[in-house]
């Protein structure tokens, strides 16, 4: 096994009265690519931190093979006194360092280098320190949220960057799709210790849920155990003395075991206070446009969503998203063009500026207004520290400055806020910003379980192939179009249609460059039998090979597969893999077929 770069061990730290960490081990070695998990407030950051040094831990010790570079990207990067972009990117380069690749990824990252760093905005800070932490190109990178802020070009762009470089990587995201093509081996930090597993995160969840389970049946053991040595206390025939003592002094320490037992976390209770049905109308829009001056956002855009669809927002950042929202729900009019929104209509907002909050505000004053010690939910008063226990505050939190919050805790105080209001209607920016993967987990099934209408900008790609119905995405100069299902599938239809577009303009620029034929030219060309019969055939295959992926994908979504039967895993794995292949090569022979098709009858 290679000699680590990096090495924590026994790493122990308490803020204020319980532990956050206790006896923390963590190496990484060359080219290893590790993703650290855990729930919001468990640690993950501040490890990190001391993994950088810059946070000193109670006790431990920390080891970094000589000459080995590090780079840390913190969550909230601290542009310092720089003037410029460069300036801050250049400052974190070496000695022997390119600076060409400062300005090299600034570009990459749609950044001149000139912008005053006081005037970013959360997305151009983010890409600015990335080109900070990438451009020394460092044996080690810590990474904590790069995604947080980016646009989805930005994050699969960040992917592909990561993959082809050789710095190892610690990498902190809720951004499940980006872990799982990044990681190969995963971190799990749970009450302050952590348990490692040489696979990425694709094989995480299932691991956990089996380590929770047989966890669980260690303490039902346990308590079983307690209860039999009391009872042989009481009424057990009396022995000895000296083994009476002993065993009583075994209660004691099973006791003493049981108490000191530190349980999981709970979830989330995330519920949405539901209004009144709304019309089975929610929206219809009527080519719609909007400019603001020469630039077009939206043009010619027109859809209808019915009650109960749920619509995903996508692309990059200043495409117009929340525009484009606006103008859907009535909070912006269009320049042309109509909105006509449905009847019975309640609409809760979760906006993605968390700056709207008074820093020096409490936690109490967010959710009540600063109105005594209820929350008003779905028009029903209830206590403030029962209302926040649903979304994982404690209680001595209630009178905590937002100032000090994380930024998941600011995240799940905003979702809190939006699902007070009774709605039918939800229209979420970013939601997903800085919640960890179990609160995002209960976010999905709220909406899953939510009757009313929701509307959804989100950068997660995991995310919308969860929750969404169909998603809207912007084709240059003002045009968006609405495709059927997630993001995935979005993508698959994309790139169907522009294949499809690619196969006609080249068999039209086929035929411009053709000789024109002579007047006894050969017969019109046909469709073969053998064409003809594949053409009819085709779509029935592609049907049998759809069935067949999700017949195989119900197996795999069984989160306990894995360890009951890896055999059975594996097999439904290489089936689903080899009829992805075939699906995909029968679809292109379908469109290929089809295009020459069109092409023959209109000749």
């Amino acid at each position: 096994m290679a000699p680590p770069l990096i090495q924590l061990k026994d790493i122990r730290l308490t803020f204020g009265g319980t532990p956050l960490l206790t006896g923390v081990e963590l190496s990484v070695s060359a080219e290893e690519r590790v993703c650290l998990i855990g729930r919001n407030g468990s640690g993950k950051s501040t490890l990190l931190k001391i993994a950088a040094g810059l946070v000193e831990p109670d006790a431990g010790s920390r080891f970094v093979q000589p000459g080995a570079t590090i780079r840390y990207l913190p969550q909230e990067p601290d542009f310092g006194d720089h003037a410029t972009t460069l300036a801050y990117v250049e400052a974190g380069l070496g000695p022997g360092d390119d600076h060409y690749q400062a300005r090299y990824l600034l570009a990459q990252l749609g950044l001149s280098g000139d912008e005053s760093p006081a005037h970013l905005s959360g997305g151009e800070a983010r890409r600015a320190a990335l080109a900070r932490v990438l451009a020394p190109s460092p044996d080690i990178l810590l990474l904590d949220e790069p995604t947080n802020h980016l646009d989805l070009p930005t994050i699969e762009w960040l992917e592909s960057e990561l993959q082809n470089r050789r710095s190892a990587l610690v990498l902190i995201s809720h951004d499940r799709r980006f872990l799982a093509n990044l990681s190969r081996a995963t971190a799990w930090l749970d009450r302050g210790q952590i348990r490692q597993i040489d696979r990425g995160f694709g094989a995480f969840e299932a691991w956990r849920d089996e380590v929770l389970a047989e966890e669980e049946r260690e303490q039902h053991k346990l308590d079983r155990k307690i209860v039999n040595e009391e009872h042989w206390l009481r009424y057990g025939v009396s022995g000895r003395r000296k083994r009476n003592v002993k065993r009583l002094a075994n209660l004691h320490a099973l006791r003493t075991q049981r108490r000191n037992y530190r349980g999981t976390a709970g979830s989330a209770n995330l519920a949405a206070a539901e209004a009144e049905k709304s019309g089975r109308l929610v929206i219809e829009a009527k080519n719609i446009s909007k400019a603001f001056s020469e630039r077009k956002i939206v043009e010619d855009f027109s859809m209808r969503i019915q009650r109960s669809d749920r619509v995903g927002v996508v692309g990059p950042n200043g495409a117009g998203k929340t525009t484009l929202v606006n103008l859907l729900t009535g909070a912006e009019m269009p320049d042309s063009g109509s909105v006509r929104l449905g009847v019975n209509l309640e609409m809760a907002t979760l906006d993605q500026h968390r700056e709207s909050l008074d820093p020096k505000s409490t936690l109490s004053e967010a959710l009540t207004g600063g109105r005594g010690d209820h929350v008003i939910v779905g028009g029903k008063p209830k206590h403030v520290v029962s209302y926040m226990k649903d979304f994982l505050f404690s209680q001595e939190q209630i009178r905590t400055p937002l100032e000090v919050l994380s930024g998941g805790e600011r995240g799940r105080l905003m979702l809190a806020r939006a699902l007070a209001k009774p709605s039918n209607l939800l229209v979420l920016d970013e939601p997903t910003n800085d919640l960890d993967l179990e609160t995002l987990d209960v976010l999905e099934e709220m909406l899953g379980d939510y009757e009313g209408t929701v509307i959804l900008i989100s950068h997660d790609r995991d995310f919308l192939d969860r929750v969404v119905t169909s998603v809207i995405v912007p084709e240059g100069d003002g045009r968006w179009i609405e495709y059927a299902g997630g993001y995935s599938d979005m993508l698959a239809q994309r790139g169907a249609d522009l294949k499809r577009e690619a196969m006609k303009t080249a068999a039209v620029e086929e035929k411009k460059e053709a000789k024109p034929a002579a007047p006894s030219a050969a017969p019109k060309r046909r469709l073969s039998f053998n064409e003809k019969h594949a053409l009819e055939t085709l779509p029935k295959t592609i049907e049998k090979l759809q069935a067949e992926i999700a017949k195989q994908q119900k197996l795999l979504d069984d989160p306990n597969l894995y360890t009951k039967d890896r055999k059975k895993f594996d097999e439904a794995s290489a089936a689903v893999a080899k009829a992805q292949q075939e699906l995909s090569a029968a679809e292109d022979r379908w469109l290929e077929l089809e295009v020459l098709r069109e092409e023959i009858e209109q000749a």
